[in-house]
């Protein structure tokens, strides 16, 4: 009887994966999807435009208020820790 009980629990929990793996394949075919030729493009698209402060050889020199990565000025005389 024990061996009995065994088999089918054994059964159940390769159903179960079976299923999990079923759903989990199910949810990447949902996943939406485009070409290869459009994702690249778009990418090539969003270098050209977009300008990175950390490469100044190619955007050109940064002036101080519009790079992000330069240091802040403080107000006043003391900062308060």
């Amino acid at each position: 009887m024990d061996t009995r009980r065994h088999k089918q629990s054994m059964s159940e929990l390769k159903l179960r994966r079976l299923m999990e793996h079923n759903q989990r394949l199910r949810e990447d075919l949902a996943r939406p999807r485009i070409r290869v030729s459009e994702a690249s493009a778009s990418l090539i698209r969003y270098c050209k435009t977009t300008k990175d402060h950390l490469v100044p050889s190619v955007w050109g020199p940064v002036g101080k208020h519009e790079d992000p990565y330069a240091p802040q000025k403080r107000g006043g005389c003391c900062v308060v820790q």
